[in-house]
């Protein structure tokens, strides 16, 4: 099986690609002075990008920006201290990862990468009509903090409804049976769809002859 490799990019011009890609699939352009002052990991088949990701590890996280204040306050968040959190922000995964197996690759980096930040909350953000990672990110069991446009300053920009929510590493952790039961199962879908394509091209083979 191909090799996937896992860089942590720290030149200007490898951030900006980043930067660029995840644009280009999310939608939402990240500013260059938040991403670099981060972790910026970038996934490579033979050395072409083909994923990305950005872990922040401290305060001021975007994820929180765009949450209307009063709603902030009032959440079960608002007494926890910002240092004990950290947010993933512009996950991409290209079509290049087609099979299940690569983009599980992709998937348990990052629940490393988690893991080892010692961070206890995670704060999570999505385009609330992007429902494959809602069924992703529901698995670590997540508390909803907002669902709803975002509260955008000026030169910002993102989805136009957002969902917020945050959950815990050790969540993250214990519940990373159910990511790999769900890779299997992509795994199992994807192996009866191509004996099904198998089987009809075959079919229709036999009638033409």
């Amino acid at each position: 099986m191909t090799k996937l490799d896992f860089k942590v990019l720290n030149a200007k011009k490898d951030i900006e690609t980043v930067l660029g890609k995840t644009e280009n699939y999310t939608g939402v352009r990240l500013p260059y002075q938040y991403a670099a002052r981060n972790k910026v990991v970038g996934v490579f088949l033979r050395e072409v990008l083909v994923g990305g990701y950005i872990i922040v590890t401290t305060p001021e996280f975007r994820t929180l920006m765009f949450v209307p204040n009063d709603t902030l306050k009032n959440s079960k968040l608002a007494s926890k201290d910002q240092y004990d959190m950290m947010e993933v922000n512009g996950l991409w995964i290209g079509p290049s990862l087609k099979t299940p197996i690569m983009q599980g690759k992709v998937w348990a980096h990052l629940i490393k990468d988690i893991f080892l930040s010692k961070k206890k909350y995670v704060l999570l953000m999505r385009d609330s009509r992007n429902k494959s990672m809602e069924r992703f990110l529901g698995m670590a069991n997540p508390v909803a903090l907002y669902d709803g446009p975002p509260m955008l300053m000026a030169g910002d920009n993102s989805h136009k409804n957002i969902q917020v929510s945050f959950t815990t590493r050790w969540s993250i952790v214990l519940n990373s049976y159910k990511y790999i039961a769900e890779i299997r199962n992509r795994i199992k879908r994807a192996n009866q769809f191509e004996k099904h394509r198998s089987f009809n091209g075959g079919t229709e083979s036999a009638r033409t002859v």
